[in-house]
């Protein structure tokens, strides 16, 4: 690294937004795709319940339900294991709190247990990139669990309630493949059109990133989508449009975004107008399917996870924030009385993001979100308690809310999700009101300040060789694309995509880093010199120019 990007010295703490962090979004453009899935499966074993007059089961099944959360942005053939594994860890989770709570009522061994595998969630999450809801599900699960009642001949039957639910989900999750196959990849190659409409129309770093993470997300959609069929072909070329234009901007960025809104819509997918060569020619999308499903391709990509979870990972420091801000949180309110803390060591895992600022943001939402959703079970408590349906209904409508607003911020879905887990209390008894909104406030009180307190006590310096090892890689990328410009298209389609995924990585890391706390400074002119070199090789060989056309650096 050069010595002057090395000589700016940043601060070891950085100042904290307030305001930024409450502020609204637009909705996610699928929203409604989770919020519906969720009700439903959730619906069919709540009725289920409500029939043979066994409610106070309710939190077995709905463990499995929750599962139909997950998967909802990847392709139907990859969502389909995907849900099954998070149905099989969600059992998992499940199965180790049971037994622990079936054999010990020491608050002291289940709040250690709980901090362990919220680490443990938050870790395979992170390096499984399962998506949102991520972690935060699976250890709402599993910390409840732990201070439930439970004897250890029930577990079992327990488990075997979860699975029954957890097939439910899969069924809800996979079962639109039937209507609409290629939907999930349609909205992805709409989604890199639009970000390349919004790169032509305002260019600059911002925008040419977001185009260039859409790009790349588009073409691993494609690449783990199954067989290919004359739809996926279309997509095909249309995502090697949009990286064209990310190349040659357009004259009328308006056309891409038609082109997007046809792609959404459920009629043909438009033709892109001609390229410099076909999509078969530029992206040679079929060979890198086939070395994807070929076992030396699954077992890289084992070694890639495995090494993810190594001791040097970047993934280990997060991972000891989680287990010690779970561990503080749940002992302190245990010490101040708190029958079951599991919410304050919900609260502390909910917390952890990429980085110190990302997790002082989601400290304030969550905490905002937590206070103001007890009022709303304040005022909900005495319908839920008119009679059984009337709870059930409460929990559905809280679950389809909580997933109707969380992608506008996450502390206005915390307002529904708050009641929503406190109304699942109520399925084996009522409870005294003032009793459960106290506790409750407490674990949330605590939880954000032991969260958050260890956050900023558990340093993170692996952030800036995160950023180190990015940049190598995106060298060592942008060398083997202008190698491979004089070689066949498919190693050249290939070499191309692993400079974007590089690129990504880079933006990711970056970002991450910068929000760090305690870490020596970052290299940020080299981070923006490779940022620009590397879509600077991207422009070139999209037009099949070649390095030598390139800018001058």
């Amino acid at each position: 690294m050069s010595d002057t990007s090395t000589r700016a010295r940043r601060p070891f703490a950085r100042g904290l937004p307030l305001a930024a962090p409450l502020r609204l979004g637009r909705p996610s453009d699928t929203w409604f795709k989770p919020a519906l899935s969720v009700v439903v499966a959730s619906a069919v074993p709540h009725l289920a319940l409500l029939a043979t007059g066994r409610l106070d089961l309710v939190m077995y099944t709905m463990a499995g339900s929750l599962c139909a959360l997950y998967g909802h942005a990847l392709p139907y053939a990859r969502r389909a294991r995907t849900v099954a594994g998070v149905v099989l860890s969600m059992s998992a989770g499940l199965a180790t709190a049971l037994v622990t709570a079936s054999l010990t009522h020491s608050t002291a061994v289940l709040v250690a247990v709980g901090a362990l595998l919220a680490a443990a969630q938050k870790v395979l999450c992170d390096a499984t990139r399962i998506g949102p809801p991520g972690h935060v599900i699976l250890t709402f699960v599993s910390s409840a669990a732990l201070f439930a009642p439970q004897r250890l001949g029930q577990v079992p039957a327990h488990l075997a309630l979860t699975l029954a639910a957890g097939a439910v989900a899969w069924l809800v999750c996979v079962g639109p493949a039937l209507i609409r196959r290629e939907g999930p990849e349609r909205r992805a190659v709409a989604r890199a059109l639009e970000a390349a409409a919004d790169c032509a129309a305002d260019p600059g770093p911002r925008t040419r990133n977001g185009a260039a993470a859409a790009v790349h997300s588009a073409w691993q959609c494609l690449l783990v989508s199954g067989r290919p069929t004359p739809v996926r072909r279309s997509l095909e070329r249309l995502v090697a449009h949009a990286e064209e234009t990310l190349a040659v901007p357009p004259p009328d960025p308006d056309r891409l975004r038609a082109r997007a809104a046809l792609v959404r819509a459920r009629g043909p997918v438009p033709e892109p107008p001609p390229g410099p060569a076909t999509a078969d020619a530029l992206y040679g999308i079929d060979a890198e399917r086939a070395a994807l499903r070929a076992s030396g391709g699954r077992r890289a990509a084992r070694r890639t996870l495995v090494r993810s979870l190594g001791p040097g990972s970047h993934l280990l420091p997060v991972a000891a924030r989680t287990l010690i801000g779970c561990a503080l949180a749940g002992y302190l309110c245990a010490a101040l009385g708190v029958g079951r803390p599991y919410w304050a060591i919900v609260t502390a895992a909910s917390l952890y993001q990429a980085n110190v600022t990302l997790t002082w943001n989601r400290a304030l939402q969550r905490t905002l979100g937590n206070l103001l959703g007890v009022l709303v079970f304040a005022a909900v408590l005495p319908l839920s308690r008119t009679g059984p349906l009337a709870l059930v209904l409460c929990c559905l409508f809280f679950s389809f809310a909580a997933e109707a607003l969380i992608t506008r911020n996450y502390w206005l879905g915390s307002v529904a999700v708050t009641p929503m887990a406190l109304l699942v209390l109520e399925f084996g008894g009522s409870h005294p009101a003032g009793e459960l909104i106290g506790d409750r406030v407490l674990d949330t009180v605590l939880g954000a300040l032991a969260g958050f307190l260890a956050a900023t006590l558990v340093t993170n310096r692996r952030a800036a060789g995160r950023v180190e090892r990015a940049l190598e890689a995106t060298a060592r990328a942008r060398t083997e694309a202008e190698t491979a410009y004089a070689a066949p298209s498919a190693e050249l389609d290939r070499a191309r995509r692993a400079l974007t995924a590089s690129l990504v990585e880079l933006r990711e890391a970056g970002d991450t880093a910068a929000g760090e706390w305690w870490q020596r400074a970052l290299p940020e002119q080299e981070l923006l010199a490779a940022e620009q070199a590397g879509h600077r090789t991207l422009a070139a060989t999209a037009q099949r120019l070649g390095p030598a056309a390139r800018a001058p650096e």
